[in-house]
């Protein structure tokens, strides 16, 4: 373990998934971009062994509760992993930034990058982006057993992904000229994604054949999006997506509120709209290219009493190099 610096620093984006949340898991290609909104995390020293935590993320009402315990587990397997000893001079993890700390953006993989970024610099440790990536991913266990590595990929690196998981992931850039505008509304349900993956996966091992023939859909659907992304055909990009939240409704990750908001952003104008993230609660995406379409559609989900969340897709570590 390096020298002590007196502060240290790190950020991690949000991130929402664009395609094959769930279906990730097995293999299938996934879609996934960081968003402009991301947590920052400051690391200072602590006159007692251990960590204190002082989490000033705004958040969905009862979700850093229920997460605290799954948070501290996070945050002994990053410190396991980083070699970090704190029985000696503890540290204080301050968790700060405009990322909504709520299901399905990507918060808990956003505050694992920040702090591992804010851990190494604090203990003076040169680390580059993949090894970062390495440690996020050891701290999201806590919160999902199985992580993908999905939300850990696009918070470290930001910008758009195509992400597989295999023996090795594959990670590959898709390039995106521009950001482009989304909405995400939220639920207000905090979800737990662990219950969600072992539900589709109790599931699939009792409908084989049904779940198969979803599967196969998806995956051709990874890469008819990838395609209609990167000729910026954002009409087709919004059809996919709203075939992709039919996929989920039929693996039954979706909920009544998740559609509800759904229907609201497509009846608004949305090119398209599905639930982003483990689902049955949590949050859902609208494709809005524009100022104009995003303030209409947030605004029509807003009507209904739900919180929304005006940022884009695509966002890189450049745009917020001032932080």
């Amino acid at each position: 373990m390096g020298f002590c610096m007196t502060k240290g620093h790190g950020i991690g984006f949000g991130k929402a998934i664009l395609f094959n949340e769930h279906f990730v898991v097995y293999g299938i290609p996934s879609i996934v971009s960081a968003i402009g909104n991301y947590t920052v995390a400051k690391v200072e020293v602590y006159d007692k062994p251990g960590f204190k935590l002082v989490d000033k993320r705004p958040a969905t009402p009862k979700y850093k509760e229920d997460k605290l315990d799954q948070q501290k587990e996070s945050f002994e397997l990053m410190f396991k992993k980083m070699g970090v000893d704190l029985l000696k001079k503890g540290v204080s993890i301050t968790l700060e930034g405009n990322l909504f700390a709520a299901s399905g953006i990507g918060a808990s993989a956003a505050s694992c990058v920040a702090v591992a970024r804010a851990l190494a610099e604090y203990f003076n440790m040169t680390l580059s982006d993949e090894e970062i990536n390495e440690i996020a991913f050891e701290g999201e266990k806590g919160y999902h057993g199985t992580p993908s590595g999905v939300d850990n990929t696009a918070s470290t690196y930001g910008g758009l992904i195509w992400f597989q998981k295999g023996e090795k992931n594959i990670i590959d850039r898709i390039a995106l000229s521009n950001p482009v505008e989304i909405v995400i509304g939220n639920t207000g349900k905090v979800t737990d994604t662990k219950a969600a993956v072992d539900g589709v996966k109790q599931r699939k091992e009792m409908n084989q054949k049904k779940y198969q023939e979803v599967f196969d859909r998806a995956e051709n659907i990874a890469y008819l999006a990838k395609r209609a992304i990167q000729d910026r055909s954002f009409t087709n990009v919004g059809k996919l997506m709203n075939e992709n939240h039919k996929l989920l409704q039929q693996i039954e990750v979706s909920s009544r509120e998740l559609d509800f908001l759904v229907n609201i952003a497509r009846d608004a104008g949305a090119l398209g709209a599905k639930l982003t993230g483990g689902g049955l609660g949590g949050n859902m995406i609208a494709l809005t290219p524009g100022k104009e379409l995003q303030n209409k559609v947030a605004t029509a989900i807003e009507k209904e009493g739900f919180q929304t969340v005006k940022t884009v897709i695509g966002a890189s570590r450049e745009s917020v190099e001032h932080i």
